[in-house]
């Protein structure tokens, strides 16, 4: 069984007196007396890269060279400053990428460097949840992230939030790509909760971007998945 056909699984334990339901396209019918626990695989997020930005913490670890372990931060542009080496420009590069640059520079001074680079604190990979939602705000985003655990890192929908107009604005390739997602769907299991990465904005409610989707939502109002539009 596929992952979308266990996320939609139903409950079937008493109910051999009722009418017998039957799988669809779209939903299989399992029986079975108590949901399952996950396996080990299900508890493990997939793995995603994790990139250094300007104003992240970060540990440089020289083994065997004490002097050049230090915690550095990385300035506003993206830089850190190490003794033998000087400047570099650590943006947008992972731990290891990292690690690998100074081992590279220190090899002139140092036999078979061996550096490692662990990120101590990020304030760089966030995402921006804005609109009707009871704590807007910058949050951290993790390889767990989603819509739905973005939303209620924010405190969930505010008292005028409505489900069907939250936004997710992206930039992909420098272009920037809009999505419309319905929560509620989302909750039902009708499409996947859309993980959400690094410099995401999650608008909630009435925007520009929203009114965007109302031409499409007029001729289809009834969405069985987000809507996705590139814009100009």
């Amino acid at each position: 069984m596929n992952r979308c056909a266990l996320a939609s699984a139903i409950l079937l334990a008493g109910c051999s007196s009722g009418p017998r339901l039957v799988s669809t396209p779209n939903l299989d019918v399992v029986r079975m007396e108590r949901l399952p626990a996950p396996t080990r695989p299900d508890l493990v997020a997939a793995d995603r890269a994790s990139f250094i930005g300007p104003l992240d913490t970060i540990g440089v670890d020289v083994f065997n060279v004490p002097d050049l372990t230090r915690e550095l931060r990385v300035d506003a542009s993206g830089r850190i400053s190490m003794p033998l080496i000087g400047e570099m420009d650590v943006r947008g590069k992972t731990a290891n990428e990292v690690a690998a640059m100074i081992e590279a520079q220190l090899d002139r001074y140092v036999r078979n460097p061996q550096v490692t680079v662990n990120v101590r604190n990020s304030v760089s990979q966030v995402v921006t949840v804005d609109g009707s939602v009871n704590e807007p705000g910058l949050y951290p985003v993790t390889n767990q992230t989603t819509l739905v655990r973005a939303v209620a890192s924010a405190k969930g929908l505010s008292e005028f939030g409505r489900s069907e107009d939250v936004v997710i604005l992206r930039t992909v390739n420098n272009r920037r790509i809009a999505g419309l997602y319905n929560l509620d769907a989302i909750r039902r299991g009708t499409y996947e909760d859309p993980p959400i990465f690094a410099n995401d904005l999650v608008i909630v409610g009435d925007s520009k971007e929203r009114r965007m989707f109302q031409d499409f939502l007029a001729i289809a109002p009834l969405l069985s998945a987000p809507l996705i539009v590139a814009l100009q």
